[in-house]
């Protein structure tokens, strides 16, 4: 019986070692991450149709950086005309490379004078989160794309 104990003992912590590994296998790659950021200047007109171009530039924790292009094009509820200035959080990362495509966009702003935008966008595993401040007269609701390009000339450093 003490035999059996000892066997079901060993195997359970073999199990419980085994999942121990699974789960620190992705900590470890979640570790050797990339964490990046974007500051950006948007502006643009809305009328049930949003759109609105500009630049950001990224920077990211293992020391590379790019200018981008952004274009953001949506749909929805949504009417008036702004300019925005914001902060963006990438989440984890390989490579800035990973950065770069179109992101799905759900979105709201609003504002009479100074203005306010927040997004929450994602493209596959990679998610970003953004919002910022500006000037303009815009109310709105929509979904859209936000596209990410390199490129782009800003002074957001």
């Amino acid at each position: 019986m003490l035999n059996q104990f000892r066997q079901k003992s060993l195997l359970l912590a073999s199990v419980i070692a085994c999942i121990g590994g699974v789960i620190a296998a992705p900590a470890q790659a979640a570790s050797a991450s990339t964490t990046c950021s974007m500051a950006y200047k948007l502006s643009g007109w809305s009328l049930v149709y949003k759109q609105y171009d500009g630049a950001g530039f990224i920077k990211c924790n293992n020391g590379q950086q790019a200018q981008v292009k952004l274009a953001s094009k949506s749909i929805g509820f949504t009417i008036g005309r702004s300019e925005i200035e914001g902060t963006g959080v990438f989440t984890a990362v390989k490579d800035i490379n990973e950065i770069y495509g179109t992101f799905a966009a759900l979105e709201g702003h609003a504002g009479a004078t100074k203005s306010a935008d927040g997004q929450v966008l994602t493209r596959g595993v990679i998610s970003l989160a953004l919002s910022g401040v500006g000037r303009g007269i815009d109310i709105g609701v929509t979904i859209g794309a936000l596209t990410i390009s390199p490129g782009g000339s800003t002074d957001n450093r």
